[in-house]
């Protein structure tokens, strides 16, 4: 069964993920949102919103079609909203004038002409209702597949993503571009587009119908409008900063949560439930205080409006009641007026709103195309030299230099030859940069200097997913999904029947305890697998790996977490796995070594000594030290 995209679904057990200085870094408790640069990031505001619209409106060009569907039935049925109370008023003038007639006795009311007039506005609005909910349909359809979109371009860029940037953001940093900002982003686009059109329609509209009936009444009405368009400005302005914060908070407080979720077992074992909650509580602080902020100044244009829609009511009644005493329009005409003036704020009051949602989407957005153009790794296709199934397992490292960072030289100068079939055991204390050599071997990162070389070619010739299938690897953390035990080790190979699959199991010697589980190859490991023992899971991800049958193997203490017998188990079965194969072994215990054909000796990023475990030894140097340093008794 084919995992797709797993890289988001677990992000944070990431097997490329070591020992280096950026992910040592970015394990640390570190506050989340307090501090100087959270206090400074609520001032800031989008870096160009007005480059952020256009690239959307760019991206959204695909919909022209759809789009302009979406236009024509919100015009239309504006259009019908718009005639309607024009059309009512003269049902209002009709009745009021047979009202009249009655009683002076003069005439009465002609019921027939009101009915044909309230039948053709029933009409009008059914028509309009129609129109309203194909646009409705048509934009929910648009916002949906641009968010399947921006979703599904997330995941493929995650994929593309180099391994730096993992390890030094968190989880919920990233799956929150995926979740909330492209939701926050498609609500926003689909309510504020709508809007934006229905708003422009209706105020070109009202204002015609308006100067239609009275031209006086209408300058009246129109004085009012710049009295609301400088407290408009200013909300505007002092909400646009809060609507990045609030999104960019949600960000840390996701991440918290999904870390303290995670490791709940080790806060507890901690005690550190204290601190935790108080963290989160900073965080949750920050996040209400952006949100309530962004709300409240949202919230704030409504008030406004009212008021101005209010004054616009008192002039239009003192006005109107003028002029129809006068003769100059009819009481219908009044009853129209003063819904359209109504009808006039409102669109005001939308168009408004809709550059307060502008700004969330804007902050959304920027945060999701700034995960779009950060930096991949490079993913021209190539030819490689040699395929995956020719491949000997011939490698060559020739004075190597890296560093996470220019300034932060983990490897001086490493230099080795590895003939074919070879085991290659790498060993030294902590942050020698054992890790970091088999990461530059699969291109995980690409050297600062020098060359490593797979049969004679160099591994920067290989396009990347070619030259990742020539390994297979076993890491310490083991990492399994969720899915059935029988899925989890086909991953090593997905083609694999289910007799290849139990063969690799029974070579890990996996086969025994799978057999006595709930359900067998088929029981369903949870997110975690915390369902089956760690040292099972250990067997689960060797098994998957003598399932790939891949001619470079890389095993990084893969026998830390199983007990003495199945170590011993395990590396009979290793033994069998390792004949023709290049193998790289990092190992703690030295113990696990000794049958290797050549052990390397690395200290501060290089290679200080290498042999076989017997010549090592009687050299007498720093393998020796570390070697018996594993017997040595503490002090008491």
């Amino acid at each position: 069964m084919k995992r797709e995209n797993d890289a988001i679904r677990k992000p944070s057990n990431n097997p490329e993920i070591s020992d280096t200085p950026q992910s040592r870094e970015s394990t640390r408790p570190r506050p989340r949102g307090g501090g100087p640069r959270a206090h400074m990031f609520m001032g800031e505001k989008p870096k160009d919103f007005k480059g952020i619209v256009q690239r959307l409106i760019a991206y959204i060009g695909r919909y022209k079609i759809a789009l302009s569907l979406v236009l024509v039935m919100a015009v239309g049925s504006t259009v019908f909203n718009i005639v309607g109370p024009r059309i009512l008023s003269k049902a209002t003038t009709e009745l009021f004038n047979g009202l009249v007639a009655k009683v002076a006795g003069t005439g009465g009311i002609d019921f027939g002409k009101i009915g044909s007039t309230l039948s053709l506005l029933l009409c009008l609005y059914v028509i309009s209702a129609a129109f309203n909910a194909i646009q409705g349909w048509t934009m929910a359809g648009i916002t949906q597949d641009l968010c399947f979109r921006l979703r599904k371009e997330i995941s493929e860029k995650i994929n593309r993503m180099p391994m730096k940037y993992f390890e030094g953001r968190t989880v919920g940093e990233v799956l929150s571009r995926l979740t909330n900002d492209v939701d926050t982003l498609g609500m926003t686009l689909s309510q504020s587009v709508t809007q934006l059109m229905v708003g422009l329609v209706t105020l070109i509209g009202v204002l015609y119908m308006m100067l239609s009936i009275s031209p006086l009444m209408t300058l009246i009405a129109l004085v009012l409008i710049p009295a609301s368009a400088l407290p408009t400005a200013v909300v505007m302005k002092l909400g646009q900063k809060h609507f990045r914060a609030h999104q960019r908070y949600l960000g840390d407080v996701n991440g918290q949560v999904e870390e303290i979720y995670s490791g709940h077992h080790v806060v507890k074992a901690f005690n550190r439930e204290g601190p935790a909650l108080e963290e989160f509580r900073a965080t949750n602080l920050l996040l209400y205080e952006s949100a309530w902020k962004s709300q409240f100044i949202s919230g704030l244009m409504h008030p406004i409006m009212m008021l101005v829609g209010n004054l616009g009511y008192v002039g239009t009644a003192v006005s109107g009641s003028i002029l129809a005493a006068r003769g100059a329009i009819t009481v219908g005409d009044i009853q129209a007026f003063i819904h359209y003036v109504r009808n006039f704020t409102h669109p005001i009051t939308q168009m408004a709103q809709v550059m307060s949602m502008l700004q969330s989407m804007a902050a959304a957005a920027e945060r999701v195309y700034e995960f779009l153009d950060e930096e991949e790794e490079d993913q021209r296709e190539v030819k490689s030299p040699i395929t995956a199934e020719r491949v000997k397992g011939a490698v060559a490292f020739e004075h190597v230099r890296f560093g996470y960072t220019d300034d932060r030289i983990i490897i001086n100068d490493f230099n080795c030859n590895i003939e074919p079939g070879q085991t290659v055991a790498i060993v030294g204390p902590t942050g020698a940069g054992k890790t970091t050599v088999v990461k530059l071997l699969m291109r995980f990162y690409d050297v600062n200097s020098g060359s490593i070389k797979i049969d004679g070619h160099d591994v920067r010739d290989f396009d990347r997913r070619e030259l990742r299938q020539c390994f297979a690897m076993v890491l310490q953390d083991a990492w399994l999904f969720k899915g059935t035990i029988m899925e989890n080790i086909r991953y090593g190979r997905l083609d694999a029947t289910d007799e290849e699959v139990i063969a690799a199991a029974k070579a890990a010697h996996a086969h025994h305890f799978i057999e006595t589980l709930p359900g067998g190859y088929n029981m369903e490991l949870n997110e975690d697998a915390t369902n089956v023992s760690q040292g099972q899971r250990q067997l689960l991800t060797i098994a998957r790996a003598i399932l790939a049958d891949k001619p470079i193997l890389i095993l990084d203490e893969a026998t830390s977490n199983v007990d003495t017998r199945t170590e011993i188990l395990i590396q009979r079965a290793m033994r069998t796995l390792m004949k023709g194969r290049t193998s790289f072994v990092i190992a703690h215990r030295l113990s696990t070594i000794r049958d290797a054909d050549v052990i390397l000796v690395m200290k501060d990023g290089d290679i200080v000594e290498q042999g076989t475990h017997e010549e090592l030894l009687a050299r007498g140097g720093f393998y020796e030290d570390l070697y018996n340093s594993q017997f040595e008794k503490l002090p008491a």
